[in-house]
C-alpha cells in the first residue's frame, strides 16, 4: 500500500509545468522534421523551419516554447489502494499550489492568462490557478498524471456536434477543420472524442492529446480496428486539405490524429474535435510513495540541425520612417524584416481604447503611422529585454480593426493567423497591411525584440500596452494593401497542387 506524500504531488507537478514549458515532447519533434523534409511549399517550409529553431531554443535557455503558457489541464489517476500522509489538501489544492509555484518560478516565470469572474470582471488570478483537474479512481496502489498547459489560440478552435448515428465522422472533421482557421498553429494534433454525452467527449478528446506521436507506425503496419481505419482516414483527408502550417498552404496540416471512445446512447453520436498546436506541452509520470517524478530531461542531440535563413528578395524596412506610399507595394507572402518601434495590444487594450474613443478621451498612446503587434509576452529575466513574445491570434481583434484604421492612424498590424473577410476589406480600402508572425516560435521572435517598456494600461498585466524596439524582426506579409489574404490563397492553391499529384500519381 503505497503512502503518498502531498508535498511530493505538489513539487511533481511544480516541476512537470516547468519542464514542459520548454520541452516539447521528442515524438512531436520527431513529427515535425518529418514535416520539414516533406514540406515543398516554401512559406510552409520556412514556418516549420522556424518552429524548430524555436524549440531548440527554448530547451537551451530553459524559456517557455510559447508567450501562452497555457490553462493546466491535468488528468490524474488514484490507485483504490492510495493513502496520504495528510488529508487537509484535496488533489485539486495540490494542483494547484503546485501550478502556483511553477508560473511564479523567479528563474523562468510562467505567463499568467487565467481570469476569475469569465461572465463578468475578467480578473487575472496572477498565478494561472484554478487548473483543470480531472480525477478517476482506478485499481492500483499509485498515482498516474498525465498534465497539459494548453494555449488559448488552438483551445479557441475547439468544436463539438452531436451528428446522428448514420453520420460520417471524418466527414464531419474534414468539412469542419477549414472553419477552424490557422489561430489553432498548425501543423499540430487532432483529438477526438467519442461518445458517452457531450461533456464526456470533450474529456475523452482532451485525454486522447496526451497519447504518443504513431501514426507513421499505424501507416506502417496497418489498421486492426474502426478506430484506427478512422484515424487514418481523417490523417489523409485532413493533410489533402491543403491548410499547412500556419494555414500559409502546404502538405502537413496534422502530424497525427487521436481518438477516444466509449459507449454512447442508440440515438446519439456525440463528437468532439480539440486540436493541439505546434507548442504541443505534455508530461506523463508515475507517484508510487517513493518520491516525487524524476523527468528526465531530453538531449539536445535529439532536435534536428535546422537552419533558417531568409532569402534575397527580403524587404528590410524601417517601421519609423513608413507611410501608406511605403507599403503600398508590399504584396502578399512576401518576407519583411522589421526594425524600429512598434506597439503592442490585445483584446483587452483594444477593447479599453474603444471606450476611451466613445467618450471622447485621449488615447494614452500615439498610434499615427505605427503597427501594433498582438502580443501578450511572458515577464522578462536577467538581461532579456523581454520574454518570450510570440504572436496571438489576430482573428480576435477583427472586431476592432476598423476603429483602429479608421480612427487611430494605425499603418498596420501584426499577429498570427488569419483575417476575416471584412477585416480584409478595411484593410485594402485604408491601404494598410497585416504582417504574421510565426506562432510557436515565442522565444525565437523575442530575441529581435531589443527594449521593451509599458507604455500604457499597466495594470492589465500582459495584455498592457508595450513599446518594442525591434530588429530584423521576420514577419510575412499575410493581406496586402490590395486585400488579398495568404491564408486564402495559399491553402488553395496547395489543395488543388495536392490533388494534382495524387491524380497523376494514379495515372
Amino acid at each position: 500500500m503505497a503512502i503518498i506524500k502531498q508535498q511530493d504531488v505538489i513539487y511533481s507537478i511544480e516541476d512537470a509545468l516547468q519542464y514542459i514549458s520548454y520541452y516539447h515532447p521528442i515524438d512531436f519533434i520527431q513529427a515535425l522534421e518529418k514535416a520539414y523534409n516533406k514540406e515543398e511549399s516554401t512559406a510552409a517550409k520556412d514556418a516549420i523551419a522556424q518552429i524548430l529553431i524555436n524549440s531548440r531554443m527554448s530547451a537551451q535557455g530553459k524559456r517557455p516554447i510559447c508567450q501562452d503558457t497555457g490553462i493546466v489541464t491535468c488528468f490524474v489517476k488514484v490507485g483504490m489502494e492510495v493513502q496520504w500522509d495528510k488529508t487537509d489538501m484535496t488533489v485539486q489544492q495540490m494542483v494547484d499550489e503546485g501550478t502556483r509555484r511553477a508560473y511564479l518560478n523567479p528563474d523562468n516565470p510562467l505567463r499568467a492568462s487565467i481570469v476569475a469572474d469569465p461572465a463578468g470582471a475578467r480578473i487575472n488570478t496572477k498565478d494561472n490557478t484554478p487548473a483543470v483537474v480531472h480525477i478517476d479512481m482506478v485499481a492500483g496502489s499509485g498515482l498516474e498524471i498525465m498534465i497539459a498547459a494548453k494555449g488559448g489560440g488552438s483551445e479557441n478552435k475547439t468544436k463539438m456536434a452531436m451528428l446522428n448515428p448514420s453520420d460520417s465522422i471524418a466527414d464531419w472533421v474534414v468539412k469542419t477543420l477549414p472553419t477552424m482557421g490557422a489561430g489553432w498553429c498548425p501543423p499540430g494534433m487532432l483529438g477526438i472524442g467519442i461518445g458517452g454525452t457531450a461533456e464526456k467527449a470533450g474529456v475523452l478528446a482532451k485525454e486522447s492529446l496526451m497519447d504518443p506521436v504513431n501514426i507513421q507506425d499505424l501507416i506502417e503496419r496497418g489498421p486492426e480496428n474502426a478506430e484506427e481505419e478512422l484515424r487514418l482516414e481523417i490523417f489523409e483527408r485532413v493533410n489533402k486539405l491543403g491548410i499547412g502550417a500556419q494555414g500559409l498552404g502546404g502538405l502537413t496540416t496534422v502530424v497525427d490524429v487521436k481518438i477516444n471512445s466509449v459507449p454512447t446512447h442508440a440515438a446519439s453520436k456525440p463528437v468532439v474535435m480539440i486540436p493541439n498546436c505546434a507548442a504541443t506541452r505534455h508530461v506523463h509520470f508515475h507517484l508510487d510513495g517513493s518520491g516525487p517524478a524524476d523527468l528526465t530531461p531530453p538531449k539536445l542531440e535529439e532536435w534536428p540541425e535546422i537552419t533558417w535563413e531568409v532569402g534575397e528578395d527580403v524587404r528590410r524596412v524601417n517601421v519609423d520612417d513608413l507611410g501608406k506610399a511605403d507599403i503600398s507595394d508590399w504584396k502578399t507572402g512576401e518576407t519583411v524584416l522589421l526594425s524600429g518601434t512598434i506597439l503592442t495590444g490585445r483584446d483587452a487594450a483594444h477593447k479599453r481604447i474603444q471606450d476611451m474613443l466613445a467618450k471622447g478621451e485621449k488615447l494614452p498612446v500615439d498610434f499615427t503611422d505605427k503597427f501594433i503587434y498582438y502580443v501578450g509576452p511572458v515577464d522578462a529575466i536577467g538581461d532579456e529585454a523581454v520574454g518570450p513574445a510570440g504572436p496571438t491570434t489576430a482573428t480576435r481583434m477583427d472586431k476592432f480593426t476598423e476603429m483602429m484604421l479608421a480612427e487611430t492612424g494605425l499603418l498596420g498590424t501584426i499577429g498570427k493567423a488569419e483575417r476575416g473577410a471584412e477585416t480584409c476589406e478595411s484593410i485594402k480600402n485604408h491601404k494598410s497591411v497585416y504582417l504574421m508572425a510565426v506562432g510557436g516560435a515565442a522565444y525565437l521572435v523575442s530575441k529581435a525584440i531589443k527594449k521593451a517598456k509599458v507604455v500604457a494600461f499597466e495594470d492589465m498585466g500582459m495584455e498592457a500596452i508595450y513599446e518594442f524596439e525591434v530588429e530584423d524582426m521576420p514577419v510575412t506579409v499575410a493581406v496586402d494593401s490590395t486585400g488579398e489574404s495568404a491564408h486564402v490563397t495559399g491553402p488553395e492553391i496547395w489543395k488543388v497542387k495536392i490533388q494534382d499529384a495524387e491524380d497523376k500519381a494514379k495515372s
